[in-house]
């Protein structure tokens, strides 16, 4: 038996397939195949049942599986405090980011993170909270980006920064006239959202005081926060956009931007972690490298 077998087969019960696996590992599928079957032939038991798609592990396997999974943890936190007690920041980081933190904030710190932490691999995956919480929970990811308390128990949040929210209005819309918009004032039939299991799609319900069948005049949902300010630059609806979205905004898209008047209107942006997680300097280095891009706010 060894790291390498295990290391295979928790890439296998992560993805539900030997290919898939196979990539994420750097390594030919018959290669990874082989390992697992000679794991399997060591034990004395069939570890995966490659008769289901996905790839599921049998009951013996997923007993295997909770021992394997604290097994390679105690290995990375020796190899990770060895390299704490040599003041070095090393290591594989499996980072998840929410969609509308990832493409406004992943350009402003990475490069500067990356040329100061060398020796720090970066696994990068846009995934939705739901998502991001599940693959904590099930060691698939080290940490994540996300809207602070939005994760729940056995999740550490550390806190980053405030990231207040705007209204993206059409020129069309009677609002538009408004520098300051009330959350009172919006017709929410004429807002749209972002599709269910993006957590901004709740906060922004929950500040309008709106149920979640909500009647829309112009009923249209994304996963993308660009794409409903190009429905809204096109029809006479408006949205609700982060301050993260807004800087990336060109000129002539801000004159679009009204402030939101009054009560709850923003976010915290928070670094989540299980509570188990042992790469505390890597994931110290991602906070402040974050924090310095960002500013105070």
């Amino acid at each position: 038996m060894t790291i390498v077998q295990l290391e295979y087969l928790l890439a296998v019960a992560n993805c539900g397939s030997f290919s898939q696996a196979a990539e994420h590992c750097f390594v030919t599928q018959p290669s990874l195949s082989m390992q697992i079957k000679a794991l399997e032939e060591e034990l004395g038991i069939v570890l995966l049942d490659r008769s289901k798609k996905p790839v599921i592990p049998t009951e013996a396997g997923e007993t295997v599986l909770e021992q394997v999974r604290q097994t390679l943890k105690a290995y990375n936190y020796i190899r990770e405090s060895v390299a704490e007690m040599k003041g070095e920041t090393a290591g594989k980081l499996r980072l998840g980011v929410i969609p509308t933190i990832a493409p406004y904030l992943l350009h402003r710190f990475l490069p500067d993170f990356v040329k100061r932490y060398p020796r720090v691999e970066l696994e990068i995956r846009e995934m939705v909270t739901a998502d991001i919480v599940d693959a904590l929970n099930r060691d698939r990811i080290d940490a994540a980006l996300v809207a602070s308390g939005t994760c729940g128990e056995g999740i550490i949040e550390h806190d980053l920064f405030g990231d207040r929210f705007f209204c993206y209005v059409s020129p069309a819309h009677t609002l538009y006239q408004r520098r300051n918009i009330r959350i009172e004032d919006i017709d929410l039939g004429d807002l749209i959202l972002l599709s269910s299991g993006n957590c901004m799609r709740d906060q922004v319900i929950e500040l309008c005081q709106a149920k979640r069948d909500m009647p829309a005049h112009y009923s249209f949902e994304s996963g993308s926060l660009d794409t409903l300010m190009r429905i809204v630059d096109c029809t006479q609806c408006l949205t609700v956009i982060p301050e993260l979205a807004v800087d990336c905004l060109p000129d002539e898209k801000r004159a679009h931007v009204r402030m939101l008047a009054k009560g709850a209107t923003s976010r915290r942006i928070a670094v989540a972690v299980r509570r188990t997680y042992v790469k505390s300097s890597i994931v110290k280095a991602l906070i402040e490298s974050v924090k310095a891009c960002v500013g105070e706010r």
